[in-house]
């Protein structure tokens, strides 16, 4: 059974950082491009960052190019969202999902498995 665990969501006020981990199990990790997206209340889920399975590309939104940083690790079957200079528009449930494709990766319907959330409020 597949399974994707985010953490490390929570408040902070504007300009703060957090860094949120989403961990693996139940799928052969490596083999896999991990997303990041957030739903905010009342909008569609929405693309923030993608990383190759090799971790050799990575993609982000433009609203968040240059202040969050997503990577990987492997051999912890765990993937990063490092979110610095938070802005009260980051507000949203921030979801990890895993795709065995290798391209579209900004799409949602390109993953096949899902995390439960995890709520980052940033507060002005």
């Amino acid at each position: 059974q597949v399974q994707l665990v985010e953490s490390g969501g929570g408040r902070v006020q504007t300009g703060g950082s957090l860094r949120l981990s989403c961990q693996a199990s139940g799928l052969s990790f490596s083999s896999y491009a991990m997303g990041w997206f957030r739903q905010a209340p009342g909008k569609e889920r929405e693309f923030v960052a993608a990383i190759s399975w090799a971790a050799g590309m990575t993609f982000y939104a433009d609203s968040v190019k240059g202040r969050f940083t997503i990577s990987r690790d492997n051999a912890k079957n765990t993937v990063y969202l490092q979110m610095n200079s938070l802005k009260p528009q980051d507000t949203a449930v921030y979801y990890c999902a895993a795709s065995a494709n290798s391209g579209r990766l900004r799409d949602t319907y390109q993953y096949d498995y899902w995390g439960q959330g995890t709520q980052v409020t940033v507060s002005s």
